[in-house]
């Protein structure tokens, strides 16, 4: 039987790979933008495809898009949650206002989403929710902190949830890309802290040059990640993390010895502070 998917952000880059791979399999799709022609047009006509709107930052926005979900295909199966964006900076030049976008895409509003399609999901006794993450939710950056901040706390949210959840027959997964040549560096995607204090000026001069020229370099192809995500949901148990890329596993592989080391440095002081017997 054919899935019912819902994909956040599905009009461009990594989102539009992964529509446009639901369609190829046959699966129904319910493609989401803020702007439903762009989606539309991104990703031609279908049969099984509806577009909606949905800004993921609006709540009433992620109700009426399931809502519409189930009115035309009856249930959703799995929920994609991908809709993003990059707030780069050292974090002394974020502005607040800034810090807040960027929460209020990266994790507020997958939040948004997961707490409207939820019902239909324990009324189905069954789903998958999807969540994009990215190595910034595992390995801390500089000139990230922003991103890094919500991915970090994304991951966190999700490895909670997914207890709350597994009675209802509902199973989550957390992917964490590397480096995929999408659309997430673009100007329309990526946004920069203010200049606003000399003493940072060399290292953002080359930490803006580093992003910019790496703007469609980036050697992860996102169409293989979209079969990758669709070999994955059709598993019997959907995984708990999947790291994507090769480069993505290098850097966790990385972390995870770096943790080792942390733990073993002051191993003998860690395991004293319990209340003398």
């Amino acid at each position: 039987m054919s899935k019912v998917w819902m994909i956040t952000g599905a009009g461009r880059g990594m989102g539009l790979d992964f529509a446009k791979a639901v369609l190829a399999s046959g699966d129904k799709l319910v493609a989401t933008g803020r702007d439903p022609e762009r989606v539309a047009k991104a990703i031609g006509q279908s049969e099984n495809l509806l577009v909606t709107t949905l800004d993921v930052t609006k709540p009433a926005d992620a109700v009426s898009a399931v809502n519409a979900a189930i009115e035309r295909f009856g249930r959703i199966d799995v929920l994609v949650n991908n809709a993003a964006s990059f707030y780069a900076g050292y974090f002394e030049e974020l502005t607040p206002e800034q810090m807040d976008l960027q929460l209020a895409s990266g994790l507020i509003g997958p939040m948004n989403v997961t707490r409207a399609v939820l019902p239909v999901m324990r009324g189905q006794g069954s789903g998958k929710i999807v969540s994009i993450s990215s190595t910034a939710s595992l390995v801390g950056f500089e000139f990230c902190s922003a991103y890094a901040a919500a991915k970090f706390a994304l991951d966190g949210w999700i490895e909670s949830l997914q207890p709350e959840v597994t009675p209802f027959g509902i199973e989550t997964m957390i992917v964490n890309p590397g480096f995929f040549r999408t659309e997430l560096l673009s100007d329309d995607s990526t946004q920069y802290a203010p200049s606003a204090v000399n003493d940072y000026d060399e290292r953002r001069a080359q930490h803006l040059a580093f992003w910019k020229s790496a703007n469609g370099q980036q050697p992860g192809d996102p169409a293989k990640l979209a079969q990758a995500l669709i070999t994955l949901v059709n598993l019997p148990e959907l995984p708990r993390r999947f790291i994507a890329g090769a480069d993505a596993v290098g850097m966790v592989e990385q972390k995870l010895a770096l943790v080792q080391r942390q733990i073993d440095a002051h191993k003998e002081l860690s395991s004293s502070l319990a209340f003398d017997a």
